[in-house]
């Protein structure tokens, strides 16, 4: 990652260091009880509505309550916040591997409470980033957090697949239990310079001060919607790329879950290229290249005549992804007041998880009534023009 770049702030810098190690070590214990809850719910009921309601409770639901989660961290102090999130995250994982069986109702509970947990533990670390590091650092910070975090998942259906066999549904569980209270003793030690000031309003009240914040800062305002039309419009590319492969290129499993990997891969990539040079570019336009890359890589993607051309683009796109995450991180860390990041962080990245929701079932219907290349011709061409209008609008805000 740079002998200057990550390496040096990771070296340098221990509270940074114990975030980075946190968040490491709890997304690689998410993406364990992930498949192992996925299996555990296929096995025992045999139907796969119960499985997507299980994704649904995991990732859409807590999405919703945003405006309120993003609250929390600007309301508490952000270390406590995040300690008890990861307490209590772990303290759910350990009931259901110590509670199974038990009805699906239940386990969908369980696991939504443990969800809404972790959305309000998300805005409370980027929130932390800017009292853990210098201003000229955030670029690579946040750089290295998404290279670590998205490492962790992808390494993490590898390391359950191993696991499985040896521990069980109920061991890979409590693996990940163990993972939050490793996370929340490495979190002890992240003392943020400028704790979020404690506040007398009602937390609704805070909530509702979080939103229209958004709405009366231009800048915050086109990246907020930037970034939700352009998932809205590309967030369907898993489900499109397997039927492009089946239907299309006529590719089997393997070249299937390559291209797949496709996206992952670039996400790396890009996050090590921009934790060692992402200080030397300009954020504003980061952002709109990113949101470029990542729509024109599906526009592209539908004119593809092989999997290997496909796969070449998804990997790039990969990297323009990457770039969205670090430049609109590190904007809304250096516009927003310290009190208001975590209401902001929470919305936008609440509204990305509904964008995503409304892509997957806007998309789904646009699969089922056109095929795969036109889709990605649509979403690309939508998240394209949605970049034009932020690449327009955003620079206009920051004069």
């Amino acid at each position: 990652m740079g002998r200057n770049g990550a390496a040096g702030l990771l070296r340098g810098n221990p509270a940074f260091r114990a975030l980075f190690g946190a968040r490491v070590i709890s997304f690689t214990g998410d993406s364990l009880s992930l498949v192992a809850l996925m299996l555990y719910v296929a096995d025992t009921t045999g139907q796969a509505i119960a499985v997507s309601l299980l994704l649904l409770v995991g990732d859409f639901v807590p999405s919703l309550l945003a405006p309120i989660t993003g609250a929390v961290s600007d309301k508490f102090g952000l270390r406590r916040v995040m300690i008890i999130c990861e307490l209590v995250q772990g303290a759910i994982m350990t009931l259901i591997a110590l509670a199974l069986p038990m009805p699906l109702p239940v386990l969908l509970t369980l696991v939504a409470v443990r969800a809404i947990t972790g959305q309000v533990f998300q805005p409370a670390s980027r929130t932390a980033i800017p009292a853990l590091v210098h201003d000229r650092h955030l670029e690579t910070a946040n750089s290295t957090l998404g290279f670590g975090t998205n490492g962790a998942e992808a390494v993490g259906p590898l390391i359950a697949a191993a696991l499985f066999p040896l521990l069980g549904v109920r061991g890979v569980l409590l693996l990940d239990a163990a993972t939050f209270f490793v996370s929340a003793a490495l979190l002890i030690v992240v003392r943020p310079a400028s704790p979020a000031p404690r506040q007398r309003s009602s937390l609704l009240a805070d909530a509702r001060s979080g939103l229209g914040y958004i709405w009366s800062a231009p800048a915050v305002r086109v990246i907020a919607l930037g970034f939700f039309a352009v998932v809205a419009c590309n967030g369907i590319d898993d489900v499109a790329l397997v039927l492009l492969a089946k239907d299309n290129l006529g590719a089997g499993d393997s070249a299937i879950g390559l291209l797949l990997a496709a996206v992952g891969i670039g996400l790396l990539l890009g996050y090590l290229l921009l934790a060692r040079y992402g200080a030397r570019v300009s954020m504003v336009a980061l952002l709109s290249l990113g949101f470029a890359v990542s729509s024109v890589g599906n526009l592209l993607t539908g004119l593809a005549w092989a999997v290997a051309a496909a796969f070449t683009v998804q990997t790039v796109r990969g990297i323009g992804i990457a770039a969205m995450d670090v430049a609109a991180n590190t904007l809304l860390q250096r516009l927003v007041p310290a009190g208001m990041l975590g209401r902001v962080f929470g919305n936008v990245y609440g509204a990305i998880g509904v964008a995503a929701g409304l892509s997957y079932i806007g998309g789904g219907l646009l699969l089922d009534a056109t095929s795969a290349p036109i889709t990605f011709l649509i979403a690309g061409a939508g998240g394209t023009l949605a970049t034009l209008a932020v690449a327009r609008a955003l620079p206009r805000t920051m004069s």
